[in-house]
């Protein structure tokens, strides 16, 4: 039509072409009734509708040999556009072969001499998940040219920007930053767009209690096996002040209860990386909590987080108890152990950054983690406390927030629900006393 034609020709900015429709149309029994959207049309409605649309042939589920040799035709056009497209290709790589080199890194995906760089993790003190979220974010920029993405207005506040990279707009299309604006629903379904396109990897940022807004794109990652990662800052009751409206409390549940999404929680810096090389991996979108507040650097993490829940530290000998984290919590469990073992009690700290990612190890590995011999267990995480009962067992005790939030500083938020040292200690007692 000339519509299309048009939109063909524009060639600097979007077109939409607005068609209206009317239900059933060229069935009179049900043109223009909700009852053609959900019921079958039946056989003598069908032989209307093919009347009235001029379809001669009474078979059903029957294709005509001219639409079968047209199909043909095209895939024969097709296959002369690809060896067309491919011919100047080659020419293309033989005179520009740095431009081809970075078309290639592009369409390769993120190379493992990359992922496999040490220097990912290097950090020299703690900070908030968010900020070495950043650092790394930036680390890996200036390997991947491919990296693309942005935040629904809050960069600062999400460290979502690659420094030194220009902002895409139409004057500058080699820009790696996005400006998406206030409408995270679109900014997810762009991302899951420049992820189908290929040769890009999509990013797109937010507060994480605003999922809400774009859980619908994260389901369409997840069903169409699209890696787009997730940056959700501010993660839970540490934010503080702003209150309820902005402090994520069922989101995680959400999230993991997704089929084929990784929901990470990264406990420190270390974690964090670990969770942009799991993305960089994965054939699935990545969600990455991360924290305001700052938080510890701790020696043991780093590459075990990459099987999603890995032993962080035993306390003593065998351990009586496992204390189970994530996120900030962990630093709770690290103190909790630290108590019981000069108590005489054996403990063990797990780090859990990915539930999803540790389900997925073999039964050998799980058990080397989380042992059945040990049923003695607390769970410690600020967020719902739904899918945790699996890990802490009929004889565990289970440390969450099954209500909103509140307004008031993060330090008295966090000792008004429970997480403390003390009631980690007082929890682990609990346990071992059942």
């Amino acid at each position: 039509s000339s519509a299309i034609e048009a939109a063909k020709n524009e060639k600097d900015k979007p077109s939409i072409i607005i068609i209206h429709t009317d239900i059933g149309y060229g069935c009179p029994a049900v043109q223009g009734k909700a009852s053609c959207h959900g019921s079958p049309l039946g056989g003598k409605n069908i032989e209307l509708l093919k009347e009235t649309l001029g379809w001669g042939y009474k078979e059903s589920f029957y294709v005509p040999d001219e639409v079968k040799a047209a199909a043909a035709q095209r895939q024969k056009e097709y296959a002369r556009a690809e060896e067309k497209w491919n011919d100047m290709f080659k020419r293309y790589r033989e005179k520009y072969p740095d431009m081809a080199l970075l078309w290639d890194k592009c369409f390769g995906g993120a190379d493992e001499s990359v992922l496999n760089d040490p220097s990912l993790y290097k950090f020299d003190k703690g900070m908030a998940t968010r900020a070495s979220s950043g650092i790394v974010l930036n680390r890996l920029a200036e390997k991947l040219p491919g990296l693309f993405g942005g935040s629904a207005d809050l960069g600062p506040s999400n460290k979502s920007v690659l420094n030194g990279k220009a902002w895409f707009s139409p004057e500058h299309r080699e820009g790696q930053n996005i400006h998406f604006g206030v409408r995270e629903f679109a900014m997810a379904a762009i991302g899951n767009g420049i992820a189908l396109h290929g040769g890009l990897i999509p990013y797109v940022a937010t507060f994480f209690v605003f999922t809400d807004y774009l859980k619908n794109a994260v389901r369409l990652s997840a069903l169409m096996k699209l890696p787009v990662i997730y940056i959700m800052t501010h993660d839970s009751i540490g934010v503080g002040e702003d209150g309820p409206t902005h402090q994520p409390i069922e989101q995680l549940a959400c999230m993991r209860a997704t089929p084929n999404t990784h929901m990470w929680r990264p406990a420190d810096s270390k974690e964090t990386a670990a969770a942009y090389i799991s993305a960089l991996r994965a054939t699935a979108p990545t969600v990455i909590a991360l924290s305001r507040q700052d938080l510890p650097l701790y020696e043991e993490t780093g590459e075990g987080a990459l099987k999603g829940a890995y032993v962080l530290k035993d306390f003593g000998g065998s351990p009586k108890v496992i204390l189970i984290g994530t996120g900030s919590e962990v630093e709770l469990c690290m103190g909790a152990a630290k108590k019981l073992s000069e108590e005489g009690i054996p403990v063990r700290v797990v780090s859990m950054p990915c539930m999803d990612i540790f389900e997925r190890q073999s039964e050998e590995y799980k058990q080397s983690v989380l042992p059945d011999s040990v049923d003695r267990r607390v769970t410690v995480e600020a967020g719902a406390s739904l899918g945790w009962a699996k890990y802490a067992g009929p004889k565990g005790e289970i440390i969450a927030i099954d209500d909103f939030g509140a307004s008031g500083p993060a330090e008295q938020l966090f000792e008004a629900y429970g997480f403390t040292v003390d009631n980690v200690v007082a929890k682990a007692k609990a346990s071992l006393a059942k």
